[in-house]
């Protein structure tokens, strides 16, 4: 393939213009087949996570490996967090490389928080308004995170009301550190 001259208006990476990035010296079928692989890619990473919350047993909860099952998937969390930054910033097209690592991060974030949930709900049905499914418990952390919080499925007890509140926390952490980092990632691999 030969490079062609940038087309104006055309993502060099899906962030900048065309002409400005790691991207500009590519044709315009290259570019647009790397963002179609990234988003695949992507897709795929995010339709994992959700197989692997329906598949993994979470069905025999204990109080003590609850919390070390919240423990340890925040840990993992963090770490792959801290790898997709490295991941970016190491990139040879860093814009791509962030939608990968926001459909890593950002799920892996939610299904840490609807596995805790559903296995909170499992081991004791009254701690939430209803019993909560596996589906329930993503809707539950899903419209959490988005703020919208229906109210058709609400915490009962107190620990799992700090619990959410926690969740609500992060929440914020995650939308504006997180993407900042993200981003801010993104840039220092542009110009380095």
């Amino acid at each position: 393939m030969t490079a062609q001259a940038p087309v104006e208006g055309m993502p060099d990476d899906d962030g900048g213009e065309a002409g400005q990035g790691p991207m500009s010296g590519l044709s315009t079928r290259r570019r647009w087949t790397l963002i179609a692989l990234g988003l695949l890619r992507a897709s795929g990473i995010a339709i994992l996570l959700v197989a692997l919350y329906y598949l993994v047993p979470l069905d025999r909860p204990s109080p003590s490996s609850l919390v070390v099952a919240l423990v340890l998937c925040l840990l993992v969390l963090v770490t792959t967090m801290y790898w997709e930054v490295r991941a970016i910033v190491r990139a040879r097209f860093p814009g791509i490389r962030a939608t990968q690592a926001l459909a890593t991060t950002v799920p892996l974030f939610l299904l840490v928080f609807a596995a805790t949930y559903f296995m909170i709900a499992f081991q004791d049905p009254t701690t939430f308004s209803e019993p909560l499914t596996r589906s329930d418990a993503l809707y539950f952390t899903i419209t959490t995170f988005a703020t919208v919080g229906f109210g058709d499925i609400a915490p009962r007890s107190e620990p799992v009301r700090l619990l959410v509140a926690a969740q609500v926390l992060l929440d914020l952490v995650i939308l504006g550190l997180g993407i900042q980092v993200i981003f801010g990632a993104v840039k220092k691999a542009r110009t380095s």
